[in-house]
This record gives C-alpha cells, structure tokens and sequence, in this order.
C-alpha cells in the first residue's frame, strides 16, 4: 500500500488543503508519515536537536485508509547530503547512534467545527521514534527520507546555513517589545520580521519567542521543540536555543530579564523544551538544571534571572515537585533578591536570582502614578501576606544584569535578553494606558542600557537589539473629546467625541493642567530626560484600539483603579461565555466584539514586526526577512556555529 508517490507532489496538494483547515490532525505534518524538524526546516552547523518521527494509522474519519488501522513499525529514515544521491545513510548510522525503540501511542483530534460540535472525534494509532541530541556540521542542504507503509514516502529538505560574517560581537542585547518611534529609532538599522507560525498564520509567544531563539518555527504554546502527536507534552524533539549555544560554545554569561513571571514563555523558550508552555514549575527548573530527562547539553544555569512569578519559587503544589526553587537556587550558589533596595544593594560579583512578586510584576503606571494599586495583600515574593512595593522597574533589572554579566565575564562576553513584558499583556486586555506606560519604560531602558554600555566601554562590542515576538494590529485613528462624551445621553451621541482627519486634533498628554496638584496624574514632573506624559488624564486623548476584542465599552481614558478588565463570565451562563464588563469604562459606548464569545481578551495580529539593530553585524537585520532570520543573524554573528563534532 503506497499513499504518495512523490513527497513535492503530497506536500504541495495535501498542504493546500490541510491550511484552510480550523483544526489539523498535527502540525507540519500533513501526510500519514511524520518528520521532525519538518521539510523547509533550517539550522546552525553544529546546532543540537531532535529527531521525531511518526507513522499514523487513522482509526476513523475522512482520513482513513481502507487496510491500513495499524501503523507500520518498520519504517526507514535516512540522511543524504543534497547533490550526492548515493549518500543517502540510514539515519542512526549516519549520527552514529543506537537504533532507537519504538514508541506506541493513539490520540485524538477534531476534523472541523462541526465535528467538535457534535463531540466526534477522530482517533489516530502511532508508531514512532525519537532521535536525540544530534547535529549537522557541513553548510548545504540535506533531504530527509521517511519511507513507510510499502513505499509511501514523506521527504524533508533541511538547510545548514552557510554562516560567514566579518565583524564579531562579544555580547549581545535583545531589549523589549512592541515599539513606537522614539529612542531606538536612532539605531542605525531598522527591518522588520514576519511571524508566521509553522502551521497557522497566527503565533502565540511560545513559538514566535522559540522562532527567535533557536531558528526553527513550531506551534502554538510550545517552546524549543516541534509539537508531536505523544502524550507526553516533555518529549518532543527539541532544538538548542541561541542561550543554550552561547554557554556551551562560548562559555560566557547569560542573563534573563522579563516583568512577567519568569516561567512566562518568552524567558522560558531560552531554555525550557516542551510544547506545552504552561508546564512552569518545568520551565523554572530548566533556568537552573537544563534539560535532564533527555541526553542534551550541559546546562550550569544563568548568571542572572531576573522577574516575578513567586508562586513558583515558594515551596508549594505551584512549584516544581513541591520545592522550595529559592533554595534550590541558593543550593547552587545563587544570591537570591527580593525586592529593588536588595538588588541596588547586590553584588555584581556573584550569579543573581530576582524575584520580585507575585505572578506579573507590577506596571510602571501603578508604581509611579497611581501607586496605591501596588498595595495588593499576598503579592510579596516571600509568601507572607504583604505586597509587593518595593519592585524594581525594568531599567532597574537591566543595568544591574548588565553589571553582573560584564564583571563575572570580562572576556567571554554575555548574552542578555530583557523584556518589557506587559505592552504585549495590556495590550491583550485593552489597557492602552498601561501598555504606553510600558512602552515608554522599555524605551527609557534602551537609553539608560546604551549610556551604560558606553560607560563600561562595552558599548562597540555590543550587538543591540529591540524588537517584539509579534503583533497586536494595534493602531490610534483620531483623537477624542471625552469631556463632550461624558456629557452625552446615548451610545450614538458619545460617538459623536471622536474627531478623525481634520477633527482629530492633538492629544494632551504632554500638557500639564496647571490646577491640578503638583505630582496628581495631570501635572506630573519628571527628571531630566525623562520622556513620559506629564498629564495620563487629559481631556483630549487618543482614539485607538485592536483589530479584534470581546464586547466591551470604551471611554478612551485611563483605568485608574487597576488592570482593565474589558470582559467577563456572569453568573449562569457558561464559563467560556464572555460579555462586555458593565463596571468597566462606563461613561464610553459600547463596541461589539469580532471574537469568539469565549474570548476575553484582544489576540495577536499576522503584522510584520520591526527590528532595530546597533552595533557589530547590524547590517545583517535591515530589510525584510523570517523571525528565524534574527536567530542565524545573532549566532553568526556571536560565532556559534561548529563545523565539525567537538568544536
């Protein structure tokens, strides 16, 4: 029995079809036979990773083959160098590694929405293998030959880039998020990535964050690994991470900075492998132990981890195993911090954990503006029943990470990622205050960074980039009157506040109201340099907002009281049935939804991302190119490839 007789021909008619698809039976894989990394995957020569391979036997559904219910275990895999047709070596012999056993297992899968609708799933039989931690060392292209059922094949071209540059960067800085024309666009370069996930236009964190790191797209919500079909969401072939090459291959430093919670996906791709992002007491152990379930590189843990999410660290059925993560990483002689007077106050001479609060750090708007929201009970990274107060700010976290990275690897240089985590957060839930706030804090970091790096006379040796994981198709399209929308009766004359064209005016955000008391939120003083509104509650403000969101009604004016909350459950209907918040922005109008009602919150856009680049190879980053693109560019530039085994 034979489904395909040629894998381009397979490829490019079931792939057509399988892409329109709401559901797929998995990822990059839309034949009965399985390979992963999937055709068109790329890599750094001498790069880490797994090999998953799969034979599916649909049990029922559109997709059964008449005697074929059981997966064929006997399937070959080989290995041939492109351009040498006689090469082609079965692939453990190629690695030069066991023959690895075979796994079993069955899942399930919906085909459409009718099918979920009417609770009728398609089940699939599995036979599978894993090949784990090899590498390819000679730039070129290599085709991938899973041979199965009596001659059905599924191909898949990987390319070893060809990585040649002539400038090299001893350290490198990936500053951020979503961004606006400010400090960073004095860079010198500027381009702008796509972030089309492997199998679906949209990407989520996990995988974009993985795309960036490792140079391999995946799926939703995994990170450092291509998803498989196996029930264990830790098993999935892996690839090594930009983090993990630079310690193994350089030696130097890494440091890890976000005001999320640590385990949040884009810190946790540096190091977590799993295709389940939410797997966080897993994720926080990785940051110190690596990947021990599996044969992988020796990972000794990072020279700074900085950000909230206490609940991980605090010994309790949230944490790994029920460990106390706070002394386990004082077990390995980490100086653990808890609040920003310790980490002014901390040695730069010794690795440094930073754990500062409760799930995600507190908003720059709430901890200098409207400060009082910071007094949440049980938010202390302690465990006790304080707040959290004394939070550090992003720049806080980045210069003194900078400091420690720079005095404990004077020659080996240091790999720094440091996140404003909450544009993307605010973002989601409509809180466009904040997500400025935020916004404005990331590029306030990016000043202090680079002033900082000139001062320690790294500066020329540092590559510095900002840029963001994804989109929000976020945009301001006029400005809004809202003390005429307060006044009015009826959602249709509050309308009428928003001037668009000639009649959108200029905000007043930079326009202090002079009766207001000195230090209110409408006549604020800043230091010198320090570029933030002076007035976060005027009367003209901006019209702006989401491609997509839940019901909700906008007002266009700040959430003074706390984290807005466009949309919520109430009381007798579903749980995943979500209507407007009538506590929130109650002087606005109300705006229908273009989500599912189960959505509570605004999603990601497919819109192309910029990136700014200063320092050695910067030029590698301007034009248009693939998220994966700033991976190869980063380590070609660090000199992480390895063109044979042992180096």
């Amino acid at each position: 029995m034979r489904f395909s007789t040629a894998c381009v021909v397979c490829t490019a008619v079931i792939v057509g079809q399988a892409s329109a698809q709401t559901f797929q039976r998995l990822g990059a894989c839309p034949t009965l036979g399985c390979i992963f990394p999937p055709d068109q995957s790329d890599f750094l020569p001498g790069q880490w990773f797994d090999i998953r391979l799969e034979a599916h036997a649909p049990q029922n559904g559109s997709e059964v083959v008449p005697g074929y219910l059981t997966p064929d275990e006997k399937f070959t895999f080989t290995i041939a160098k492109d351009g040498k047709p006689n090469s082609a070596k079965d692939a453990a012999a190629y690695f030069k590694i066991d023959q690895p056993a075979i796994e079993r297992w069955n899942f399930t899968w919906y085909e459409d929405l009718f099918a979920q609708a009417a609770k009728t799933p398609s089940m699939v039989k599995v036979a599978a293998k894993a090949y784990r931690k090899v590498a390819l060392y000679e730039p070129g292209n290599y085709i991938a030959t899973l041979t199965y059922a009596n001659g059905s094949v599924t191909q898949a071209n990987w390319t070893v880039r060809d990585t040649k540059i002539s400038q090299k960067a001893k350290n490198v800085s990936v500053n951020g998020k979503y961004q606006t024309r400010m400090a960073m666009d004095k860079f010198p370069v500027l381009g702008h990535q796509m972030t089309h996930s492997i199998d679906s236009f949209i990407t989520d964190s996990a995988n974009s964050a993985t795309a960036l790191y490792t140079g391999h797209k995946s799926s939703v919500n995994a990170l450092g690994v291509y998803a498989d079909s196996s029930p264990n969401p830790l098993d999935d072939p892996k690839v090594q991470s930009i983090a993990e090459l630079f310690h193994e291959v350089r030696g130097g430093g890494v440091g890890i900075v976000s005001t999320a919670f640590i385990a949040d996906a884009t810190p946790g791709a540096l190091t977590a492998h799993t295709r389940n992002r939410g797997q966080y007491g897993n994720v926080v152990d990785s940051f110190l132990n690596g990947i021990t379930n599996y044969t992988w590189p020796s990972w000794t843990g990072p020279d700074v981890l900085f950000g909230g999410g206490a609940e991980q660290f605090i010994p309790s059925s949230k944490s790994f195993q029920g460990k106390d993560y706070y002394q386990e990483f004082r077990n390995k002689g980490y100086n653990v911090i808890q609040n920003n007077t310790a980490l002014q106050a901390a040695p730069t001479t010794e690795r440094s954990l930073g754990i500062f609060s409760v799930s995600n750090m507190a908003k720059w708007l709430d901890r200098n503006v409207y400060k009082n929201n910071t007094q949440i009970p049980k938010t202390s990274p302690d465990g006790s029943s304080a707040a959290a107060v004394d939070q550090p700010g992003l720049k806080e976290m980045t210069l003194k990470a900078i400091d420690i990275l720079h005095k404990r690897n004077p020659d080996k240089g240091f790999f720094l990622m440091s996140e404003a985590a909450s544009i993307d957060k605010m973002m989601h839930t409509l809180d466009y205050d904040r997500a400025l706030g935020e916004l404005l804090e990331l590029d306030d970091t990016i000043k202090a960074t680079l002033k900082h790096l000139e001062e320690i006379g790294e500066l020329e040796n540092t590559l510095v980039i900002v840029t963001a994981d994804h989109g929000h198709g976020f945009d301001v399209t006029g400005g809004v009157d809202t003390k005429f929308m307060d006044a009015q009766t009826s959602d249709r004359a509050k309308r009428n506040a928003v001037g668009t064209y000639e009649q959108s005016g200029l905000s007043q955000y930079m326009v202090a109201n002079r009766s207001a008391p000195i230090g209110s939120d409408q006549n604020l003083v800043y230091s010198a340099g320090v570029d933030f509104p002076v007035n976060w509650d005027p009367r003209y403000t901006l019209q702006s907002g989401l491609a997509t969101f839940p019901d909700h009604r906008e007002s266009y004016r700040i959430h003074k009281g706390s984290v807005r909350v466009p949309a919520i459950n109430i009381t007798g209907f579903s749980s995943n049935d979500y209507f407007l918040n009538y506590v929130d922005a109650v002087t606005g109008f109300l705006i229908n939804g273009t989500l599912p009602v189960s959505a509570d919150q605004g999603v990601h856009s497919l819109t192309d991302v910029p990136v700014f680049a200063q320092g050695p190879c910067q030029s590698a980053f301007g034009g248009v190119y693939d998220n994966v693109d700033i991976f190869y560019n980063i380590a070609t530039c660090l000199r992480l490839q390895r063109t044979k085994a042992g180096h």
